[in-house]
């Protein structure tokens, strides 16, 4: 099993510099911890002084704390933010010991939640950090009162055929084209912070986490924790239709979105909608499930179960049907749509 680290200290150098650069950008952290995991040491970042349900953001691949510059002021003038540092991923967590799958992931992730005594936390995650997110909600939910699930790769869909080709022209074309392709042709200019963070934390860094296995329909179906998901209308990770049907299909309590417009980098393009549509989220959930802030059990799975077989068809039925580009924006339209369960 690989352990995760720079190949060179050259590389580490340098992705420091674009790191500290794009963490100035930021809000200042009021606490920063350190926590020691059977796994390795979680750096996490907290913002926000204000009491109430703590939002705990995990990143997409390679992006560190670094990505949220969009989100965080917004999100932490309501609720305390902690923004953690996957181990396995360049930043500032350090990995001795190898991640093997999903079980290990959500058991440092539980040990983080321990070790800073948070309870009711409402989990968002993007692309990969969504997948992280589902994961926890998964394997162990007893410190998650919600999830929110921005464009998560490989959880109701899998990796499409154009992203593992974008992958294999990466190092022809470049990380920077690959960025600004996945972001639906937005550029991507010398000097960004979250571009030059990610770049040069794909190009130096050896992952050390496997590649994030897909959620099977059953595991999908034991969820007990309200999702919000949002499934980008232009992503390339996966074929959205699928994902925004298998999403309302599956998840008991879910409130499924397919926003039309958006690409997979919808949390820096649009993060008034993206924050707005977080916050509401959480507060419902909040005054919802109560003080606690943590689900209780679900009664009525037996009507859920009925409703998502018969929703499960449409999922089967886009899966088998690969559609072009045309095709997919004529289907999307003008208007998002929504699903709630």
């Amino acid at each position: 099993m690989r352990i995760g680290g720079f190949r060179s200290r050259k590389g580490r150098s340098d992705f420091e510099v674009s790191y500290r650069a794009g963490m100035r950008l930021l809000p200042e952290p009021v606490a920063v911890h350190d926590v020691p995991t059977a796994f390795g040491r979680v750096r996490v970042y907290r913002f926000g002084q204000v009491d109430g349900a703590p939002i705990l953001l995990l990143p997409g691949r390679a992006g560190t704390t670094v990505m949220w510059r969009p989100n965080i002021a917004a999100l932490a003038e309501r609720h305390p933010v902690y923004a953690v540092e996957p181990l396995g991923e360049p930043g500032q967590s350090t990995q001795p010991a190898p991640i093997t799958g999903g079980d290990d992931q959500a058991e440092w992730l539980s040990t983080v939640l321990e070790a800073l005594d948070l309870r009711g936390v409402h989990l968002v995650g993007v692309s990969f950090g969504g997948w992280l997110a589902c994961n926890q909600a998964l394997r162990r939910p007893e410190r998650i009162a919600s999830v929110s699930l921005i464009d998560s790769v490989c959880t109701f869909a899998r990796f499409s055929a154009r992203l593992v080709l974008g992958v294999a022209f990466a190092g022809l074309r470049g990380w920077r084209a690959f960025l600004s392709w996945v972001s639906g042709g937005v550029a991507m200019p010398e000097g960004d912070p979250v571009g030059d963070v990610i770049i040069k934390g794909m190009r130096s860094f050896r992952l050390g986490t496997p590649l994030p296995t897909y959620f099977t329909d059953e595991q999908l179906r034991s969820i007990r924790v309200p999702v919000l998901a949002i499934v980008a209308g232009r992503s390339v990770m996966h074929d959205p239709r699928v994902a925004y049907a298998r999403a309302g299909a599956l998840v008991p309590d879910v409130e499924a979105e397919l926003w039309p417009a958006a690409s997979h980098g919808l949390s820096a393009e649009s993060p008034a909608e993206v924050n707005g549509r977080i916050l509401r989220f959480v507060a419902a959930t909040s005054a919802r499930l109560g003080q606690s802030g943590l689900a209780e059990p679900d009664d009525d799975n037996a009507r859920k179960d009925q409703r998502a077989t018969e929703q499960l068809g449409t999922a089967r039925d886009l899966a088998q049907k690969q559609p072009g580009e045309d095709e997919r924006q004529q289907h999307f339209g003008e208007r998002g749509e929504r699903r709630e369960a």
